[in-house]
């Protein structure tokens, strides 16, 4: 299908994309890297009267060390987010569900910040960000706010940002020396997880110190799985300690039933995957 008839406005800098937003008012709709929206306007399931493309705000792109975190702009690119040096050095759960997320040609027009604004539970970058502890910058009329990770997504679809705001830019802490893996489930190549693990733990002398675990498609957003991050803390890395830990990784859920498979089938996915998501970053 054909899209309905829009406007389209370009903007160079951050206050005129707000000012492009406030004048379109309910009518207006933000474009990143389009990999989400096209496909929902091909479809005529959205029909905006205004286009706001962000695609020349420079100021929204690039990934800056900022001391005890890295920054990264929401118009970076996920293949940028890939190959830079301080996400490989920092925070490895990322870069590897980002080496996952669909194909070449989608991280090289898809953007970091327009991924995570989409808020698709299914999606690879809101568990990670989550268990990392992320938080995000929105700009507005009213100028700018941070809104932690765990309560910027707030349903299926939706997050803290408003209609007249922008997300800018992600701060994610530094996990150095931590290791980092994503293990995602999918009946072909490039489908959205079916369940996906992102899983980022610090090992010492044998013994994960601390974890952090985020679950994808486990429910109409992404989850911690902090009941498995308790009972992994200060236990030996070993597949028995990680087995009996993971056994509650689907506690708390509520994952869809599809095509795919069931909500049971799911939550016992869960716990597989998190097994193998822990075992693999604690280097078993």
């Amino acid at each position: 299908m054909i899209p309905s008839k829009f406007e389209y406005v370009a903007p160079s800098t951050v206050e005129e994309a707000l000012t492009a937003l406030a004048q379109g008012g309910d009518d207006a709709k933000i474009i990143a890297g389009g990999q989400s929206l096209l496909p929902v306007l091909r479809m005529r399931l959205n029909d905006p009267a205004l286009l706001v493309d962000l695609g020349h705000v420079e100021a929204l792109k690039g990934v800056r060390d900022d001391g005890d975190a890295i920054v990264i702009g929401a118009m970076t690119t996920h293949s940028d987010v890939y190959h830079d040096p301080l996400v490989k050095e920092h925070v490895a759960v990322l870069r590897e569900a980002i080496e996952q997320l669909a194909d070449p040609q989608v991280r090289h027009r898809g953007t970091f910040g327009g991924a995570l604004a989409h808020a698709d539970p299914a999606g690879d970058l809101g568990a990670p960000v989550l268990a990392l502890g992320a938080t995000f910058t929105i700009a507005g009329p009213g100028g700018t706010r941070t809104v932690a990770a765990d309560d910027f997504f707030e349903d299926l679809f939706t997050t803290a940002i408003g209609d007249d705001e922008l997300l800018t830019e992600i701060r994610i802490p530094k996990y150095t020396g931590w290791g980092g893996h994503y293990e995602k489930f999918v009946r072909v190549a490039h489908q959205w997880p079916i369940v996906a693990v992102a899983a980022a733990v610090k090992v010492d002398g044998g013994t994960i110190t601390e974890a952090r675990v985020g679950l994808t498609n486990m429910g109409s957003t992404p989850l911690r799985a902090r009941s498995v991050e308790q009972a992994l803390a200060g236990k030996p890395a070993t597949d028995e300690a990680v087995r009996e830990a993971a056994a509650s990784a689907a506690e708390g859920t509520n994952p869809p039933s599809d095509l795919n498979g069931d909500a049971d089938y799911r939550r016992h996915l869960a716990t597989v995957l998190t097994r193998r998501a822990v075992l693999a970053a604690a280097g078993v």
